[in-house]
């Protein structure tokens, strides 16, 4: 109860908008001093991003990224492979799924790194964030009306693009930075095998 001061109280909920994509509510809240407010909100299953590393065929690390064209935005934006879960999917069967669809890329070792909430303010949004490793190319199974370039670069080529800010994905920033401490030997991850959801 140590954040009984900050915590808001729902009362009620309706239904603002069920889109194919976007579910959205407004709340009725009361706040810790009693007030009374309104939360705007949009619902969201989850998902998860990938962080996949290839070395090439001169020993050097590589990530897998790509590039596609995000409509709110209006800009093509590069980012690491990521997507929503489907219902009843585990977060590593969606990550094995959304990386063999988007890049043809099937990983034999998967290592978990965390959770990021990405827009805190108005989704229940969260992403699993996963390394890949032991790389092997095979086909892309993009979704109908889904276009994008996958391309490969070092991590201090995408280090130096967060900085520059041609890299302002969110979820792939949050990436970069997890790359860069595991690369460091700051941060540590526990991989395993896994059999690949997607044969």
């Amino acid at each position: 109860m140590r954040d009984k001061h900050l915590i808001e109280v729902k009362e009620s909920t309706e239904e603002i908008l069920k889109g194919r994509f976007l579910h959205a509510f407004r709340d009725h809240v009361t706040l810790p001093d009693g007030a009374r407010a309104t939360r705007e909100y949009v619902r969201h299953p989850g998902a998860v991003m990938v962080i996949p590393l290839l070395t090439d065929g001169q020993g050097i690390l590589r990530v897998v990224l790509e590039r596609q064209f995000r409509y709110p935005v209006g800009q093509v934006m590069i980012e690491f492979p990521a997507g929503k879960l489907d219902p009843g999917e585990s977060v590593i069967q969606c990550a094995q799924r959304e990386l063999a669809e988007e890049t043809g890329y099937r990983a034999q070792e998967w290592a978990r790194a965390g959770v990021m909430h990405p827009v805190i303010a108005y989704s229940t949004e969260f992403i699993d964030i996963w390394f890949a490793r032991d790389l092997t190319l095979g086909a892309r199974q993009l979704d109908n009306g889904e276009f994008l370039d996958v391309f490969t670069a070092t991590p201090d080529e995408l280090l130096g693009w967060c900085q520059s800010g041609q890299v302002t994905d969110a979820k792939t920033l949050t990436g970069a930075l997890w790359l860069q401490n595991v690369l460091a030997g700051k941060w540590s991850l526990e991989w395993q095998a896994c059999a690949s959801a997607t044969a």
